[in-house]
């Protein structure tokens, strides 16, 4: 795998110069120090990387390939995946600090079982024969579905899983038939192109999946492109918002995976520890830097002192570092501004009265490091309670009964995931059929599949990832009636 690829774009098959002269520079957010540049795609890059994609949708040279054989090229790109976990581990560690061990052994291995999974629904994707219904007598009619790729799907992806969130993107996309213009976040470009690359030894035709690496000006210009019906985003809300706003004249389909503010719930009748390791999981994942993190941990009053007592401990026992350090337990933050975003929360969070019990400060070394953060007595108005904070910063709030534990639970904007934890196997599903979340957690949290739907309610997003909902995502429905009478119907 070659990952010498700095400074370019992947368009059309090639390894091409952006026509932007300012460059982006990939910072190690474990030191601070710039170990890279990467292209910074201009407008006129996205509409060539539009072109190429629209090409290879004309020239059917995926669509057209047999569907086992597409199967088996995004199979191919799985197998490559895994064989190179150790490289793009190296890349996806110094571009945004996650820890090794996450890198190698849940992020890269997820990504190659996310292409496996939809090359298996390529050869069964197809539409439905439907029972025809006519008033009067019935005649001899065919009612069928044909399915058909929405055309070039735009992708936009976030930092914080550089490989595994364009995984979920490209993957349907591609199963779909479609074409993509992959845009990934200007603090990851190189794992993209890394994927680009092996793509590319897969066998996966030239133009048919494009990436270019670019900021803002880059993501508006891809949103609003008119060559490109498909728009996918994760990330903030308020962008998601913007997206929506900048595709909607042009009535694009829309899949939107943006913020949360989960909340974990918790019973007293669970096993304390159990339940500490787990809600510990659920937000320190990846310093808190996770759309999902279970950053609200409503705790049942009558243990609530205790919870609290041994959440705090084992959270100073946390250690920070490096990501290449095999016993970090938290990296660093992804950037300074994202650093001070976080700290500015805390500040917010004490000045409004919640106790601070650890953590709450930047640590004194290189790098963009928070010490873990967990808050007690706060209230389910505060700022730290109702806000996603993006980082390591929990808040804990007590509730007295299932009454209150839902309305707090649902007492946000945002509608992500839940957790809940209880042994009690009839208040867990009354309490998850009664949480407005995409995702519910039972005794457990932050676990996935490439089969399991995810996505948000109400302000969290539009549309699911991942499972066979993806896949419709990409693709558009055809109706086909065919009459088969003697004698044609006719009115006039």
């Amino acid at each position: 795998m070659a990952l010498k690829h700095e400074e370019v774009c992947f368009i059309g098959g090639e390894w091409v110069k952006s026509r932007h002269d300012h460059m982006l520079e990939d910072i190690n957010p474990a030191n601070g120090e710039v170990f890279a540049q990467a292209a910074d795609a201009s407008p006129d890059d996205i509409a060539q990387a539009a072109l190429a994609a629209q090409t290879a949708l004309d020239d059917r040279s995926w669509l057209g390939m047999d569907p086992l054989e597409r199967g088996r090229t995004l199979g191919r790109l799985a197998q490559l995946l895994r064989e190179h976990r150790d490289e793009l581990a190296d890349v996806m560690v110094e571009e945004n600090g996650m820890p090794m061990n996450f890198a190698q052994w849940l992020e890269i291995p997820m990504a190659a079982d996310v292409f496996d999974y939809f090359a298996s629904l390529i050869p069964i994707t197809g539409g439905r024969t439907l029972p025809f219904s006519l008033p009067g007598p019935q005649g001899d009619y065919l009612l069928m579905t044909l399915k058909e790729p929405i055309g070039v799907a735009g992708v936009i992806t976030p930092w914080n899983f550089p490989l595994l969130m364009p995984s979920w993107k490209v993957a349907p996309a591609l199963a779909a038939g479609c074409s993509v213009v992959l845009k990934p976040a200007p603090e990851t470009p190189l794992t993209a192109l890394a994927l680009a690359d092996l793509a590319q030894q897969a066998g996966i035709p030239d133009g048919v999946l494009n990436v270019v690496p670019g900021g803002d000006e880059a993501g508006r210009a891809l949103v609003r492109h008119p060559q490109v019906p498909k728009i996918a985003f994760t990330g903030q809300t308020q962008t998601g918002i913007e997206v929506m706003s900048m595709a909607a004249p042009f009535l694009k389909r829309i899949t939107l995976e943006l913020g949360g503010k989960s909340p974990q719930v918790v019973f007293d009748d669970v096993d304390l520890d159990e339940v500490v390791s787990g809600a510990l999981f659920g937000v320190y994942l990846y310093s808190g830097q996770v759309c999902q993190a279970g950053s609200r941990v409503l705790v049942q009053d009558t243990m609530y002192s205790q919870f609290v007592e041994k959440l705090t401990a084992r959270a100073k026992a946390l250690t920070l570092g490096s990501g290449k350090d095999v016993t970090t337990d938290l990296g660093p933050i992804i950037s300074a501004s994202q650093r001070e975003r976080v700290l500015s929360y805390v500040e917010q969070g004490k000045k409004e009265g919640a106790v601070l019990m650890t953590g709450g400060k930047a640590v004194d070394r290189p790098g963009f490091f928070v010490e873990p953060t967990i808050f007690s007595d706060v209230k389910a108005t505060m700022t730290i309670a109702q806000e996603e904070i993006f980082g390591p910063v929990l808040s804990v709030i007590p509730f007295h009964d299932e009454e209150e534990a839902l309305a707090l639970a649902n007492g946000t904007r945002y509608g992500l995931a839940a957790g809940v934890w209880t042994r009690d196997v009839k208040r867990a599903m009354r309490v998850t059929r009664q949480i407005k979340a995409g995702t519910v957690w039972l005794n457990t949290y932050q676990i996935l599949s490439p089969t399991a739907p995810f996505g948000g309610y109400k302000y969290s997003g539009i549309g699911r990832e991942l499972g066979p909902d993806a896949l419709e995502a990409y693709l558009e429905t055809k109706t086909v009636i065919v009459d088969g009478n003697e004698q044609a119907l006719a009115f006039f």
